[in-house]
């Protein structure tokens, strides 16, 4: 992968940087986009560097249509072309149903949906063949076990429907586009030794939680040439979630 661009949004953190770190070495030059936490997204990208990789972090809020935009395209700038995007950056607001105010929709929504369009399709401008665009979802897309996901299990559904119909658009021109769905993942979101850690590792087939690295390894897959014919897919790495 020497030579080729990566941008991860929401890189600083988690998923985003364990993603940012394994394209790295697996030889991408690599951009991620961080809102709070510019002492972690520089530290990402000394890592990236140690690597023996470029590195850039951009201050970027997917929430507002123009900086989620001009990421990707400063990110193409700054390293010179654009191979990879991970749509990763995502919030989630949970709680039940008549507690969600308007507000909450809106910026859910914003994040996790409208950001992700418009990244894709800022991407799709830059992108040559063989590109690929891949979204982190969630197995409540999939399988939502209790109450107070609505909101959240909605938005990451739109993403679904929206990888498949880039495959469909983008299929012509050589370019990819796949959706990853994570289980329960340890992470400073999420802990594995949580106050609901216990009930969520129950839920899957193999009664733990998985490990932001192994969500990683299945984004290197999707970014790498063993992957050159896999489009339109839902890859889930949530440890039997869903089975």
């Amino acid at each position: 992968m020497n030579g080729k661009v990566a941008l991860v949004t929401g890189g600083s953190r988690g998923i985003g940087a364990a993603t940012a770190l394994r394209l790295a070495a697996d030889g991408f030059d690599v951009a991620l986009t961080y809102v709070q936490g510019k002492e972690a997204a520089e530290d990402v990208v000394r890592r990236i560097e140690g690597l023996g990789r470029r590195g850039l972090a951009v201050r970027a809020d997917s929430a507002d249509a123009g900086e989620a935009t001009d990421a990707v395209t400063l990110a193409a700038d700054r390293l010179g072309r654009l191979d990879v995007l991970v749509n990763n950056v995502g919030i989630g607001v949970l709680g039940p149903l008549e507690g969600l105010s308007l507000a909450d929709v809106d910026r859910v929504l914003a994040v996790n949906v409208r950001g992700v369009f418009l990244a894709s399709q800022a991407a799709a401008e830059v992108m040559g063949e063989g590109g690929r665009i891949i979204t982190i979802g969630t197995c409540m897309a999939k399988r939502v076990p209790g109450p107070g996901g609505t909101l959240y299990a909605m938005s990451k559904s739109a993403l679904i429907g929206l990888t498949k119909a880039l495959a469909r658009e983008l299929g012509g021109r050589g370019i990819s586009a796949n959706i990853v769905h994570p289980g329960p993942i340890d992470t400073d979101m999420n802990p594995a030794d949580g106050p609901y850690a216990a009930g969520q590792a129950q839920m899957t087939a193999l009664g733990r939680y998985g490990t932001a690295d192994e969500v990683a390894a299945a984004v290197a897959y999707l970014a790498g040439p063993a992957a050159t014919y896999v489009t339109g897919a839902e890859l889930a790495v949530d440890g039997g979630h869903a089975a």
